[in-house]
């Protein structure tokens, strides 16, 4: 895909405007490990809750669920929809609590809820595992998404992609590692705002390019696609029986472990959730997330995806059908903007993973069990440090030979979901795999 000046311009600008945030929150960020990493409990409902739908929409999200409907149809989305009970429970009955707790992160929960030496153990050991293993496998898949990315949007080989995403990892790391929470909340407002307009936009193109929603129904009827329609199974469905569907929806959503999907919240959800002014903040920045997350956001993309299915058939990787309709049917004026549009999930992602993870290396291991009783302004270098350490790990573990032995295997892991068509499923929803009969 070819850009022209004015598409470059725009990129640059879209990079500029993000290291100014940086910049401007730096001061701020400092004064302490409060302000690092929850903006000193002072976050509105809708800055806090804007960025955890904009940290759940990554550079790969838009692929998957492409894949996912290529696969099974709208109904293949329920293999994640079926959270929402989990994010409704936490909208009315957690929501409050967690504010309420006053806590810097929920693994810091886990010590007050249980006691003794037992529950100090389980604190240190799920900072650790949550903050190096389990970051280095979203970290790692959303690398290799971003590289999958750039080799077909700009035509250009494996290592010229990876060379790029190490400097945009490096940025991003640059401004999480100046302005704390502050920054990666503003940024996420500015980079949502983005992304979100242009999946709009490409959506309408992709529509137009089949004649309209009702000949892009027509044609995949012809073309013996008429159940990808469906949003839910069909009964007898061979991919979903209608008791692996019951499942998915009375069993997966409480019994698989995600990121801020979990019953009750955690991770980077609940850390937005720690950040709101208070309580009633706290509540409205959660049910403003479910309602964006699961009602309004993937209805472009889907659109998008039906619209491969007509445009590209047979596709091998039916997840690149979402980037060659963006190649394909997208006016050159809006192709700059659709660049940073990627840019900016991924960044989004990257960032929140970046401080949410150094949060739990700081406050729950290093603090907890290191350097005990030292001032604020220790922690926060500290935090600054742990910030650029799992920049460093994730930067190491897409230069393959260099990568250090867990990265290379949650590379290895992503690679071979990405090969085999699965997208990221078989990595974020494994029991999906097993309800759903799939080894």
């Amino acid at each position: 895909m070819r850009l022209t000046i004015i598409d470059w311009l725009i990129i640059g600008a879209y990079f500029a405007f993000n290291i100014g945030i940086g910049f401007y929150y730096k001061a701020r960020a400092g004064k302490s490990t409060t302000e690092f990493f929850l903006s000193g409990r002072n976050v509105p409902w809708w800055l806090a809750g804007t960025s955890m739908v904009a940290t759940t929409f990554a550079a790969d999200t838009p692929l998957a669920v492409t894949g996912f409907v290529a696969k099974n149809g709208i109904a293949g989305n329920w293999i994640w929809w079926c959270f929402l009970a989990s994010g409704m429970l936490t909208v009315f009955f957690y929501a409050r609590l967690w504010r309420r707790a006053q806590v810097m992160t929920d693994v810091e929960f886990a010590e007050i809820r249980y006691a003794g030496k037992p529950a100090a153990f389980l604190r240190g050991f799920r900072a650790l595992y949550l903050g190096i293993p389990i970051n280095c496998i979203i970290l790692g898949w959303v690398n290799l998404a971003m590289v999958k990315i750039l080799q077909l949007i700009f035509g250009i080989g494996k290592f010229e992609a990876l060379v790029i995403v190490l400097g945009m990892i490096a940025l991003t790391s640059a401004i999480s590692t100046l302005s704390g929470l502050w920054g990666v909340l503003v940024t996420d407002m500015f980079q949502f705002v983005i992304k979100m307009s242009m999946v709009i936009i490409l959506a309408v193109f992709a529509v137009n390019a089949v004649g309209g929603i009702e000949e892009m129904k027509t044609k995949l009827v012809a073309a013996g696609r008429g159940d990808a329609l469906n949003i839910v199974p069909a009964v007898g469905s061979a991919w979903m029986p209608m008791i692996a569907f019951f499942v998915y929806i009375g069993v997966n959503w409480w019994a698989t472990w995600y990121p801020g999907a979990e019953p009750g919240g955690g991770g980077y959800i609940a850390q937005r959730m720690f950040s709101a002014k208070d309580e009633r903040h706290s509540l409205l920045a959660t049910l403003w997330f479910n309602i964006a997350h699961y009602a309004i956001r993937p209805w472009p993309w889907i659109l998008v995806a039906l619209a491969s299915l007509i445009l590209y058939p047979g596709l091998k990787d039916p997840e690149t059908g979402y980037i060659r309709v963006l190649i394909d049917h997208l006016p050159a004026a809006l192709r700059g903007l659709m660049v940073a549009a990627f840019a900016a999930a991924y960044m989004s992602t990257i960032a929140t993973q970046l401080n949410w993870g150094a949060s739990y290396l700081v406050n729950d291991f290093y603090r907890r069990f290191w350097k005990r009783d030292r001032s604020d302004a220790h922690y926060v270098l500290a935090s600054k440090v742990a910030t650029v350490v799992l920049t460093i790990i994730s930067g190491r573990g897409n230069g393959r030979r260099a990568a250090p032995p867990l990265v290379l295997v949650a590379h290895q892991c992503v690679e071979r979901s990405l090969r085999d068509g699965d997208g990221v499923r078989r990595l974020a929803f494994p029991p999906a795999r097993f309800w759903a009969g799939q080894r």
